[in-house]
């Protein structure tokens, strides 16, 4: 507390000061409030207003940018509701469907899904299109067996594979320490350590195809990995099978030449909005937990 006596209503003026690292003696001091008769110079008073001023209009410019935003992707997608997607519809998806429909029996398709689900992601290979199709023909129970019993084989040959080039991923991974902290955070502790944060960057937009084979670098146990891959790839199986079957009731109105109906339109619409928000939640909420998780890592390590 500070005490003056030059000012006829003696008042006290607590003064807080903010020691900085640095010179022992002669330590800086940071004053948030100035005492009677202390002036702040000029400069200093104007660069504080300038400063308030600024974080005064960043509200307004926000919500413009923000209204520019919104109004930008609403055109984008009446442009592809108008004339994009009804191209694609009639050239692309309407013919895969018929030529998948005419093409192979449903215990065919199931056989190449499994297939495909399970060798594309040891050869780099996106396997989405093949869960869509399983979403499109077996729909969401049948489908989610199939997709999930393939990606336990698809996520365990890459595993395996990349253990012979071990040295070799982890030179790999030294060139990127950012990154690569994150994966070796999945690789310590316990067996529920190292199954939570495989969960978390298997929901995280992590490359999918990328950490089959990096992990085994990052010396994580199977075990946790297999699971922790299975449980954190539910969220995206449901929603590429959700994709499928949307996929599907659209080909079916399109090809039939009539509209959907005003329930199946809410319900399309309420489902990928929710498919959205779902998607986004978990993708948020994996990357906010393994920053805690590294975080904790460096305590321990300090």
């Amino acid at each position: 507390m500070t005490y003056y006596e030059e000012d006829s209503r003696d008042e006290v003026v607590p003064v807080l000061g903010i020691r900085f690292e640095g010179d022992v003696e002669n330590g800086c001091y940071v004053k948030l409030k100035t005492g009677p008769g202390e002036c702040v110079p000029a400069e200093e008073l104007d660069d504080s207003l300038e400063e308030s001023s600024s974080v005064k209009r960043r509200p307004w410019w926000y919500w413009v940018r923000l209204i520019v935003l919104i109004a930008c992707v609403v055109l984008l997608t009446g442009v592809c509701i108008k004339w994009v997607g009804p191209y694609l519809m009639d050239k692309e998806v309407i013919p895969f469907v018929n030529w998948e429909a005419t093409a192979f029996s449903r215990p065919v398709l199931a056989v190449l899904v499994f297939a495909s689900v399970s060798i594309f992601p040891s050869l780099l290979l996106p396997s989405t299109p093949s869960m869509w199709a399983a979403g499109m023909t077996f729909g969401y129970g049948y489908g989610f067996l199939l997709i999930i019993s393939a990606s336990a084989v698809g996520i365990s040959l890459p595993f395996f594979i990349g253990s012979l080039f071990h040295h070799k991923l982890q030179g790999w991974l030294e060139k990127y320490p950012k990154k690569a902290s994150i994966l070796r955070s999945a690789g310590e502790g316990n067996w529920f350590h190292q199954f939570r944060a495989v969960s978390l960057i298997r929901v995280s937009p992590f490359p999918y195809i990328i950490y089959n084979y990096c992990a085994v670098a990052s010396n994580v146990k199977y075990g946790p990995y297999l699971f922790g891959s299975l449980v954190g790839m539910v969220p995206e199986i449901f929603v590429t099978i959700y994709t499928g079957i949307l996929i599907r009731t659209l080909a079916d109105a399109s090809n039939d030449h009539h509209g959907l109906s005003a329930p199946q339109i809410i319900l399309t619409v309420v489902g990928f909005c929710a498919a959205a928000a779902t998607t986004t939640f978990f993708t948020v909420y994996a990357k906010r937990k393994l920053n805690d998780l590294q975080t904790e890592d460096d305590l321990l390590v300090q």
